[in-house]
């Protein structure tokens, strides 16, 4: 089955070791981020690191990326993308860079090549803020955080 492409991405190798972008399965809706280091990098217990991806993209316009932490990472090891999801905006052209953070109560080291995250490339529709002085009613209302009950 092939899948129709909507947009082309320009992607540019910043590191000589960088591995091009691409799905672990046919329908993954991320593209794998690999660590691009040397070395094993250690990360302590509660401790965050940034990791180069060797990558730059260059998005379109009203388009984001947003990285994502991998599910079997978080699972097996308690490493997540600290700032979850990080943005790559439409107009940045540096480096893709990964914030891990992990959550255990043990180091863990990414290694070289390592799928540390996942990058989801999506639509960003343009809107306006239009200020007013009335908002339509709604059943929530006003209600806050936890506001729609715990079931």
């Amino acid at each position: 089955m092939t899948v129709p492409i909507t947009a082309a991405i320009e992607i540019k190798l910043v590191r000589a070791d960088a591995i091009m972008l691409k799905r672990a399965t046919f329908g993954a809706a991320g593209f794998d981020l690999r660590a691009c280091i040397p070395d094993a990098l250690p990360i302590p217990s509660r401790q965050r690191l940034v990791i180069p991806t060797g990558i730059a993209i260059a998005l379109l316009p009203n388009y984001v990326g947003l990285v994502c932490p991998r599910s079997g990472l978080a699972a097996k090891h308690g490493i997540t993308v600290l700032n979850a999801p990080g943005i790559v905006d439409s107009d940045y052209r540096g480096e893709v860079m990964v914030i891990l953070y992990n959550t255990s109560t043990e180091t863990y080291s990414i290694r070289p090549q390592e799928r540390i995250a996942q990058l989801v490339v999506q639509a960003v529709p343009v809107v306006a803020f239009v200020e007013t002085i009335w908002l339509d009613e709604t059943p929530r209302g006003a209600g806050g955080l936890g506001s729609t009950g715990e079931e």
